[in-house]
């Protein structure tokens, strides 16, 4: 598939990206490639079509199809790089997700799942595809004002056949989309620009552009039900920047911080740029404040025997304190 892309990119004189997409509609589309006013030509048509019928012919489960895409777009990042906020989330943590909300739900067998900064959909991908829930109990819904990220989320979910709707918008407007069980996000740090329209926010300041991801994190939860999560990376020193009185006074009104895991900071470029896996839960009839808030220093994501003691904690935890 990679020699496919590749293949297409140079004939039609486009970003990898584009002939990525391309190339999944062309394999979804009866697996033939498409011809416009004579481009591709026959040969690179044949060519094409060729390949697609090679991939047609494994048998590979929803991950494994997941990961192909991924080493895909890892390829496609290397040739051409794209914003830190537009980098895949690494698989690691995604698996970290899928326990969590696992734990979380209580084997709950209906699960909406959002993730109103879903880019090219990796992170909501590796969700969907490994929780253990029925696949017709499972749904999720993606939204980002990036045409081509989420274009390719699109291609990406219907190979993988999950059950997605997405939305192209501004994730901080209003959206179109009823409760969901469990909010997630890699949320972006910046600033978010428009002023005016994040004055009804909780978390905006007074002066200056807010913090686009502390904006995200009271949006996503305004779209979690009552008692519902949110389960999001972000800044491991959040609540000690400039604006973090801010961020606490949404803490104290709206939600309960229930959970902060530290990553390893072999994961970060610089050890102030580490980030966390925080998890809230909106106010309702089966939430309650933990009577001791979840925090873990997780050094090594490659130490089994780290990782296997941080999931029986986690479980401990939650036995005792979610209800």
């Amino acid at each position: 598939m990679s020699e496919a892309v590749v293949k297409l990119q140079e004939e039609l004189g486009t970003s990898f990206y584009d002939a990525y997409i391309e190339n999944l509609e062309n394999f979804l589309d009866g697996q033939q490639a498409r011809v416009i006013e004579g481009v591709p030509n026959q040969e690179t048509v044949a060519y094409l079509n060729e390949r697609y019928q090679e991939l047609s012919q494994l048998s590979l489960s929803s991950e494994e199809k997941r990961k192909v895409e991924q080493l895909l777009l890892l390829q496609g990042i290397r040739k051409e790089p794209v914003q830190a906020n537009h980098q895949l989330t690494p698989d690691s943590l995604g698996y970290l997700f899928v326990y969590m909300i696992e734990s979380l739900m209580h084997n709950q067998k209906d699960i909406r799942i959002a993730d109103l900064m879903v880019g090219t959909g990796n992170l909501l991908a590796t969700v969907l595809a490994n929780l253990e829930t029925p696949e017709d109990g499972l749904k999720g819904y993606g939204v980002d004002v990036d045409e081509t990220l989420l274009s390719i989320s699109a291609v990406n979910q219907e190979w993988l056949d999950l059950d997605v709707q997405l939305f192209h918008q501004d994730s901080l407007q209003p959206l179109l989309m009823d409760p969901v069980d469990v909010a997630i996000g890699d949320l972006p740090i910046g600033y978010y620009p428009h002023d005016e329209r994040v004055k009804e926010f909780k978390v905006s300041v007074a002066e200056g552009h807010t913090y686009a991801h502390h904006l995200l994190l009271e949006q996503s939860m305004k779209y979690v039900r009552d008692s519902g999560y949110g389960v999001f990376l972000m800044p491991t020193n959040f609540l000690e920047t400039e604006q973090a009185g801010q961020i606490k006074t949404w803490l104290m009104s709206d939600v309960y911080l229930q959970a902060i895991v530290k990553l390893p900071d072999a994961l970060f470029s610089q050890k102030s740029l580490s980030k966390s896996i925080v998890i809230f839960q909106n106010h309702g009839a089966a939430a309650e404040q933990a009577k001791e808030i979840f925090v873990a220093d997780l050094v090594s994501m490659k130490d089994n025997d780290i990782v296997l003691n941080f999931i029986k904690e986690f479980k401990s935890w939650r036995e005792a304190n979610i209800k």
